[in-house]
C-alpha cells in the first residue's frame, strides 16, 4: 500500500495514542446494554463527533455489528469543509488510524463511480481533516478487524444525489453482504428542550423508514441531521437489500456528556435490519 490517508484528527477528536485509544473503545463497547439484533444488519447510523462527546452513543451502533461478518463497509458521511457536487470516494488504499490501516475495497469504489452516471467521482488523495469519515473508522477496526471499506463524501444531499448514489451502490453491491454506515449528527446549537423535541422528531421518521416526513422535518426545519442524505441514501440501501426493520438504540446529546443545556448537539445510534423470519440477500 502506498497512497495512505494519515489520520487527521487523532490526539483531538480520538486519542492519538493506539493503547489509550483501544482502552476507550473497548469502555464505550462493554458500557452499551449491547441489545441482540434478531436479523441480519444491513445499516447504521453513527455520530461523528469527538469521542468524549459520541463515542458511547456510537458504541450503542458498533455493538450491534461485533463479531458480524460482511465482505465490505460502505462508510458515507457529509463534507463538512469542502463543497462539490454530487459524491466523491477517496480510492487511495487505505486509511490509517492509531489501531492500524483500513485497506480501501478500490474494486467496489470503482464499480460505484461506473454505475453513477457522472454522479459519484474517485479522488486520489483527501487530505482534509473531514471528520465524518475518519471518526468512524477506529470503531469498525475493534468491532470487524480492519475489513475492506468505502469511504463516500456527500458534497450536495439533495434527493437526486440520494437516489443516484443508492442506485449506484445497489447495483455495483449486488449480492455482496455489504454494511452500509451513515455518519451524522441530528440537531446543532439549539437549548436541550427544543433539541429533543426535534431529534425524537427525526428519529421517528427514520424509525419509520418515512423518508418523505424526514424531508418535510428538514425543510420546514422542524428537524435537523448534518448528514441527512447519508441518513437516506442508508434507508434505501438498507431496504432495497431487504431490512424491513429499525431501531433506535440510543440517543443523548451533547447537554447529557457536559452538562451545558444551553446550545447543544444531538446524537443517535439507529441499526436496520432485516427480521430473522425473513430472507435477506447475502
Amino acid at each position: 500500500m502506498d497512497k495512505i490517508r494519515k489520520p487527521l484528527i487523532a490526539g483531538t477528536w480520538y486519542p492519538g495514542d493506539s493503547v489509550q485509544l483501544r482502552a476507550d473503545l473497548e469502555g464505550y463497547l462493554a458500557g452499551t446494554g449491547g441489545e441482540k439484533i434478531d436479523g441480519r444488519v444491513a445499516g447504521l447510523v453513527s455520530p461523528h463527533a469527538g469521542y468524549v462527546y459520541s463515542g458511547q452513543v456510537a458504541a450503542c451502533a458498533y455493538k450491534a455489528v461485533q463479531g458480524n461478518e460482511f465482505d465490505a463497509v460502505i462508510v458515507i458521511g457529509p463534507s463538512h469543509r469542502a463543497y462539490f457536487k454530487g459524491a466523491s470516494i477517496y480510492n487511495g488504499d487505505g486509511y490509517e488510524t492509531p489501531l492500524g490501516i483500513m485497506p480501501v475495497d478500490k474494486s467496489l469504489a470503482g464499480e460505484i463511480a461506473s454505475c453513477s452516471n457522472g454522479m459519484v467521482s474517485l479522488v486520489p488523495d483527501d487530505r482534509s481533516p473531514e471528520n465524518s469519515i475518519e471518526i468512524q473508522i477506529p470503531f469498525l477496526q475493534t468491532v470487524l478487524g480492519n475489513i475492506p471499506f468505502v469511504p463516500i463524501l456527500m458534497g450536495t444531499q439533495d434527493m437526486n444525489t440520494c437516489r443516484g448514489l443508492t442506485d449506484a451502490i445497489v447495483k455495483a453491491v449486488g449480492d455482496k453482504r455489504m454494511l452500509i454506515v451513515a455518519s451524522s449528527d441530528f440537531s446543532h446549537y439549539h437549548d436541550y428542550d427544543k433539541a429533543v423535541g426535534m431529534d425524537l422528531a427525526a428519529l421517528g421518521h427514520i424509525e419509520k423508514m418515512d423518508i418523505g416526513g424526514f424531508l418535510l422535518g428538514l425543510e420546514s426545519g422542524r428537524c435537523e441531521a448534518c448528514g441527512a442524505g447519508a441518513v437516506i441514501v442508508t434507508i434505501m440501501a438498507a431496504r432495497a437489500v431487504g431490512a424491513d426493520m429499525v431501531r433506535v438504540l440510543e440517543y443523548m446529546n451533547s447537554g447529557d456528556i457536559n452538562g451545558d443545556r444551553s446550545r447543544v448537539v444531538g446524537y443517535a445510534a439507529v441499526v436496520f435490519y432485516e427480521n430473522a423470519g425473513n430472507s435477506m440477500k447475502k
